[in-house]
């Protein structure tokens, strides 16, 4: 049985952690780990014991192998901008806050290829690697914040995930600090495989498995050319077609996104206006690129074509680099806009076949229609990557549980269309409760098995991802214990 370690003020963890990273690096005040409660989304809370900030990879090793001789469990944070719950840390538990680890230790142009420590920044990574022709290419919507440790924990995607891939496509190799204060080497710099995929395995655990201390990314050339189309449609289910047209004529487009009507008002009414048009149901956003100024011109111009037999009112391509990036600062500050209807929301995060978003969002505005509520989409329309959002009071106690019971019923319809509960923003806390839907017991106790190889005591990120009370596994060890 876990012996517990006393973390009352005084307390002499703080004392020790604090030999190891500096007093001011150690946060015991119930203001300052407040602080911390919270990640991206709102509606769940956990405040953490203790929260720690080492500030290079020697302190970090010296603070989890502390932990693991003291027996204490701890959770991994990157930026907070997760959208899962997943980097809380409840009673009992130390947070490690990994954004003082924020080097980029070597950009090898010829490999194409950087290792960074797990708090650079998503789009510092790319503006240090433009200069060079090259670029990181995952670009979450919270990329200006967000961390690669973060995105590795969650294999997040972004709107240019369509066509070149999740943060998993791009991680060539990882060294990991395990729960023991142990360190492992997972892949290669060259990106070879032999055996199991064990960086496959890692990026996405959610920070279950432990912590990416190095990580070793590729670099893709920046594209010669990008077209930036905008359609914009007087219905959401024509907008869905048009969407399954693009990807039914063999097109790629680097990113295919859409927002509805209350996410592109919330957006025009904000500092981030990008001049979308206000009346429409909805609209799609298109990127063509590539190395080839021709090829991009005739593929924008066949999507174009495309989304105006699928029924888009009106389809411009953006006319100079600073209109293109007003469209995208508009997109991807679409979350952030939407705090304007709302002092809470609950950001859904499934994936549909891209053949029945038109159905399913249709589905999704009649659940919010008979609970009474205000949803807004605002997606990875491409590969069937939905966000409905729910703007809502959480002080309203009434409203909370309707908002709980539409969530689990948006759920259920993207499951039964064939889709799964997460695409990019992880289970955490707040997929708990479905896991049982989409995974039987058998699989569920796989999943836990495979946790207990990286950390046989389960010390980092506990109680997230694997309702472990699902588990026969873990079951039949609570009967025989």
């Amino acid at each position: 049985m876990r012996l517990l370690y006393s973390m009352t003020a005084p307390s002499p963890l703080a004392r020790d952690l604090a030999a190891i990273v500096g007093a001011k690096h150690v946060r015991e005040a119930l203001a300052a780990r407040v602080t911390y409660a919270m990640d991206g989304l709102p509606t769940h809370r956990r405040v953490p014991d203790l929260v720690v900030l080492p500030g290079t990879r020697e302190e970090l090793i010296a603070v989890v192998r502390l932990l693991a001789a003291l027996d204490v469990p701890f959770v991994p944070r990157g930026a907070g901008t997760g959208l899962s719950g997943g980097a809380l840390a409840g009673e009992g538990t130390v947070l490690i806050v990994l954004t003082r680890l924020n080097r980029i230790v070597r950009i090898d142009r010829a490999n194409r290829l950087a290792v960074v420590e797990p708090g650079v920044v998503n789009a510092k990574l790319t503006a240090a690697t433009k200069p060079l022709g090259l670029h990181y290419a995952p670009d979450p919507s919270s990329q200006t914040a967000c961390t690669i440790g973060g995105n590795v924990a969650e294999n997040a995607g972004g709107p240019h995930c369509l066509k070149y891939g999740v943060t998993a496509n791009h991680i060539l190799a990882l060294e990991v600090l395990l729960a023991d204060g142990s360190l492992v080497e997972l892949g290669s710099p060259g990106g070879e495989t032999w055996g199991p995929d064990l960086v496959g395995v890692f990026v996405g655990s959610e920070g279950n498995f432990g912590v990416a201390t190095r990580i070793t990314v590729r670099l893709t050339p920046v594209p010669r050319a990008v077209r930036t189309l905008l359609a914009d449609f007087t219905s959401i289910r024509t907008a869905g077609e048009g969407v399954s047209a693009i990807i039914a004529a063999g097109i790629v487009p680097a990113a295919l996104e859409m927002m509805d009507q209350s996410c592109i008002r919330a957006v025009e009414d904000s500092v981030y206006a990008a001049g979308y048009p206000r009346d429409a149901a909805a609209v799609l956003l298109v990127e063509i690129d590539g190395r080839n100024a021709d090829a991009v011109v005739a593929e924008a111009d066949a999507v174009a074509d495309l989304l105006r037999t699928a029924g888009a009112r009106t389809v411009r391509t953006a006319a100079s680099e600073a209109e293109r990036e007003r469209l995208w600062q508009g997109r991807k500050k679409a979350f952030g806009a939407m705090g304007r209807l709302s002092r809470d929301l609950v950001v859904q995060d499934a994936v549909v076949p891209r053949s029945a978003l038109p159905d399913v969002l249709e589905t999704i505005y009649g659940i919010a229609q008979r609970y009474g509520l205000v949803v807004s989409n605002v997606f990875h329309a491409g590969d069937g990557n939905l966000h409905p959002n729910i703007s809502f009071d959480a002080t309203d106690p009434a409203l909370k549980q309707r908002v709980e019971a539409a969530s689990a019923e948006i759920m259920s319809t993207c499951i039964a269309a064939g889709g799964t509960i997460t695409g990019e923003h992880g289970v955490g806390l707040d997929k708990l409760r479905y896991m049982p839907l989409i995974f039987d017991a058998e699989s569920l106790g796989a999943m836990q098995a495979l946790r207990r190889v990286f950390d046989p005591e389960e010390r980092v990120n506990p109680g997230k991802v694997v309702p472990v009370h699902a588990c026969r596994e873990w079951a039949s060890l609570a009967r025989a214990s």
